[in-house]
């Protein structure tokens, strides 16, 4: 592993401040109609994420489609990211796979000026404790970039995994996409103190006051990708404490969100994007495997989003 440039503790140390700024931004991937990558839509669409204030920008991650991506589209989309960014926010470009594959776009975004990689779940099979700390060994074995392991679908960690990942040159944080609150309270338990944690859970503000009793205060917010109004809104009240606020957005707009989400599968980002076009981001369709919404679950989120935004006294 390369020591140039900024070490695994400024790049943690810029995360957590971003993280009491704002929420973690994970932008979409713009495609053209015909399904090929769109430059030019992608940049507008960070550009307008930037300027609503996160506290770090993941792109090319679940939400920006990485598991549809060739490797030069990927070189695309992180190295526009960097280019937007500035050094303003961390950039943290997602990879995956097996620990190979996953090197390689490692490489990839260490040359186009990331800070860090979100190491998605691999690829297929189930794997044993050992194999899954031993899978992030081997990734930071071949990059200089810090690492956050999200641990979802296949991957979860107890402590004593935990505590070998820590240990790792390198591995600076966990993102929890299971909501299992008793399990993540004990990794934060078992990690040292300075380790960074968040809340990855699909549509999180949902779970957010319920992390943040566990000492996670910090969340990925997807609905930042497409009303920003209203993610900033949340996070103001939620860490103001003003929990009639909290509940008023959870009730009337994250709730049937969700609601709506769970409708079909991949709707958690295939909704996502369909609400952004709704605001006038040029984003395009999902590629498959995902589908874009039907007409009607389009009309009911064109309405809820509405309603979001009324609460929030923006506009559509």
């Amino acid at each position: 592993m390369s020591d140039d440039g900024p070490g695994p503790r400024d790049v943690a140390r810029r995360l957590r401040e971003g993280m009491a700024r704002g929420v973690l931004s994970f932008p979409l991937t713009a495609f053209r109609d015909d399904g090929s990558l769109d430059p030019d839509g992608f940049r507008a669409h960070v550009a307008s994420r930037l300027a609503a204030g996160p506290g770090a920008l993941f792109p090319a991650c679940g939400t920006g489609e990485f598991f549809s991506l060739d490797e030069d589209e990927y070189r695309q989309v992180v190295a526009i990211a960097v280019e937007e960014t500035a050094g303003r926010v961390p950039v943290v470009a997602g990879t995956g796979y097996g620990w190979a594959q996953a090197a390689r776009f490692a490489r990839i975004a260490e040359e186009a000026g990331a800070d860090a990689l979100l190491v998605l779940p691999h690829y297929l099979t189930a794997a044993p404790q050992a194999g899954l700390v031993a899978q992030l060994e081997q990734l930071a074995a071949r990059t200089r970039l810090p690492l956050i392991t999200y641990q979802r679908g296949q991957v979860a960690y107890d402590t004593e995994a935990l505590r070998r990942l820590a240990r790792i040159p390198g591995v600076i944080g966990l993102k929890d996409g299971h909501g299992d609150l008793d399990r993540l309270r004990r990794l934060t338990l078992a990690a040292p103190e300075d380790f960074l944690f968040f809340n990855g859970a699909a549509t999180a503000e949902l779970q957010a006051r319920a992390y943040a009793a566990v000492g996670v205060p910090a969340y990925s917010s997807a609905v930042h990708a497409f009303a920003p109004e209203i993610a900033r809104a949340f996070f103001t009240a939620l860490r103001g404490g003003d929990h009639g606020t909290t509940e008023k957005l959870l009730r009337e707009f994250y709730g049937p969100f969700a609601d709506l989400r769970d409708r079909v599968p991949g709707y958690a980002v295939s909704l996502v994007k369909a609400a952004a076009m709704l605001r006038g981001q040029r984003v395009g369709p999902v590629r498959a495997p995902l589908t874009d919404p039907s007409d009607a679950d389009l009309g009911a989120l064109r309405e809820l989003l509405a309603a979001g935004l009324d609460l929030v006294g923006a506009a559509l």
